[in-house]
Parts: C-alpha cells; structure tokens; sequence
C-alpha cells in the first residue's frame, strides 16, 4: 500500500479522536437535557447535513475527517444576546455544565482503554520474550561514537568478537556489559555493526561519564526485541489495557511538566502535520499494531491535555463552573467569554506555529 493510504489513515484516526471526544459533550448534554445547536463530524467544507425534528440539532458531515465539534446555544456569548434563550447552555444547572464538558476528555480515556483492551486480547500477553541486537537510534555529536563513523540505524552483532545479543548476566544488556568492560589503556574496542545489510567494523574507546558511572561510547540504543504471546480472557485483557493507559498517561504528564517548567521537548513535539505524518509513518514501518497503539497514547495526550485550565480548553471551563460552585454565584458571562475567546486565539496562534515548523521539518 502507498503512503497515500497510510496519511489517509492517520487523518482517519485523529477524526476519529476528536468525534469522539465531541461526542462524549453530545451525549452527556442528551443525557441532562441540554439543546445541541449543532453536532459536525470533520471540518471545512459541507457534504452534507440535516436537522433532528426531536432536538432541532443541525447535523454536519464535512470534507476533512481530521476532526469535528459540539455547539451549544449561547456557549461563548459575550454581549449576552442569548441569555433569555431558554436553550442557552449557562442557564443550566452547575453539575450539568460539569458533566457535559468533562464528558469529552472522558471519552477519550474509554476510546484508549477499548483500543488497548482490543489489542491486548488480539495479540495476547507478553510471558517473556528474548532479546535480540540493539539498534543505533542516535549518534551523540563529537563522541567516540561519532569519530569512528557510527550511525543512526547500525546495528551492533558483536563488540571483540563476542556476540552482542541479548541479556547477559543479571539485567543488564550484553552490549552495555561489554562497552561498561573497557577501561583506560585497554586497546580500542572492536565493534562490528550491521549497515543496510552489509557488515561494517569500526575501532573506538569508551570515555568514562561521572553522570552515568559508567563507560559510554555516546549512543541511544534501542533493543530488538521478540514477544512471547499468550492467549488471555477479555478480563485479563481489560486489566492490562487499563494498566498500559495509565503508564502513557504518566509518561505524558513527566512529558508535559518538562515542557513547561523548562522547555525539555520542545524541538521533539510536533503540531497536527507532525502527528499525521508520524502516525502514517509508524504504521507504515511498523504495522497496525503500532496504529492502535498510537491512537491510545494520542488518546489520553488528548484528555489529559484538555483537562489542563487553559484557557479555550474544556480544564478552563470546568474551572470557572467550580468557581461557580464554590461562590454559588457565576464569574460575569463577558469576562468569562472573552477569557475562552483569547484562548482559542492564542491556541489557534500555537497551532499555526507549529504546522509551520512541521511543514519545515519535512523539508529537512
């Protein structure tokens, strides 16, 4: 299958995404009985549309399906033009708002539990696996590493004639074991690396690093690895997917606070371009395996994301209906409008940001 087919699907998958997160605002508002102004799967242009008799919510299929919304009556009405509509959204109770709005990130934690259920009960469970070479995943400039010509994608098979592969004793990689074993004055290691299917052999010395307490040669290693599956019941297989969306939930929390407190990850997020482009390549190299399990970690980075008191985002609302709660008295309709209006601003400013810097990293 072409590229063509796996950017089409990664598009696919962030429509997906996003429908349901919008869906998840749909269906809590049909639940508390709050009016739906319009529901729209996709965006930009209209294919179709048509009007529940019911509700008299505008239903909209558009051209992109790279995502969708949930309109409500007087959402973001800042002169208040709607505040006598008796379907305006805040003149609805505070636990229904609340329900309403944190239905979308909710959906999008059950959207990544299913998938990784789905998963986990499709290629069973890992009982342990062996390990095989490790792989070259970056080169760190003026290293040893570099000097001797190593490079990104080389595998290494052996380092002085011992076969590198592996666990060696205790938990610890053969091939760190034999790098860890140099020490000063000790002749140049011999490594022997494998380069788009040709044997290379390149000669370095480790340097000692006081950080790690060990010898490095100045590489990111990834290691080959070959599951031993099990079968497992739909149970076991609910246990685990719950499990895997909580660690990518922590990984991307560690991930986010790094981003703000000290801009750590910047250079390595990606806007939407980015994200399509890494979906379409992942799955393309590495199966429909990895699909799915992209659309769970893009999934919770989805939820937790919009729970963040942003302004514009669904954390923000759901802060200013606590404020509500608390002094039992609403924050001003107009200054709370235009907090969420500056929001979408400076997030659409974001986003043009970053598709820009996508579009040039893809032209690197």
């Amino acid at each position: 299958m072409g590229t063509a087919f796996y950017v089409i699907a990664a598009i696919f998958l962030l429509g997906v995404m996003v429908t349901v997160h919008e869906f998840g605002h749909f269906i809590a508002a049909r639940m508390t009985g709050i009016p739906v102004k319009e529901f729209a799967v996709g965006f930009g242009p209209k294919l179709c549309s048509w009007k529940s008799k019911k509700h008299e919510t505008l239903f909209f299929l558009r051209l992109i399906p790279a995502g969708g919304y949930c309109a409500f009556y007087g959402e973001d009405d800042a002169e208040g033009k709607e505040k006598n509509d008796p379907r305006n959204l805040n003149n609805y109770s505070v636990w229904k708002r609340m329900l309403t709005i944190a239905l979308g990130p909710v959906m999008n934690f059950v959207l990544a539990l299913l998938a990784a259920t789905c998963l986990f009960c499709y290629i069973g469970e890992d009982v342990g696996g062996q390990y095989g070479y490790a792989v070259i995943q970056a080169v760190t400039e003026n290293s040893p590493a570099a000097h001797a010509g190593i490079q990104a994608g080389d595998m290494i098979e052996s380092i002085n004639g011992q076969d590198a592969a592996g666990i060696a004793d205790g938990e610890q990689f053969k091939v760190q074991q034999l790098i860890g074993s140099y020490r000063e004055g000790d002749a140049p290691l011999k490594i022997v690396l494998s380069r788009n299917e040709e044997k290379t052999t390149v000669y370095l010395s480790p340097l000692y690093d006081e950080t790690e307490k060990r010898m490095l040669i100045g590489v990111n290693l990834a290691f080959q690895y070959y599951p031993d599956y099990q079968p497992i019941s739909i149970f076991r297989g609910i246990h685990l997917g719950a499990d895997y969306c909580v660690r990518a939930g922590g990984t991307i929390l560690s991930g986010l606070k790094a981003l703000i407190t000290t801009g750590d990850g910047f250079e390595d997020s990606a806007g939407p371009v980015g994200i399509v482009q890494m979906i379409a390549e992942e799955t393309q190299k590495n199966g429909w395996e990895v699909y799915v399990q992209l659309l769970v970690l893009i999934s919770v980075n989805l939820g937790l994301f919009n729970l963040i008191p942003i302004p514009g985002l669904d954390g923000s609302r759901i802060l200013f209906l606590a404020i509500e709660a608390v002094r039992r008295k609403r924050v001003p309709q107009k200054i709370e409008a235009y907090v969420h209006l500056s929001g979408y601003v400076l997030l659409l400013g974001l986003m043009l940001v970053m598709t820009w810097k996508d579009i040039l990293n893809i032209f690197r």
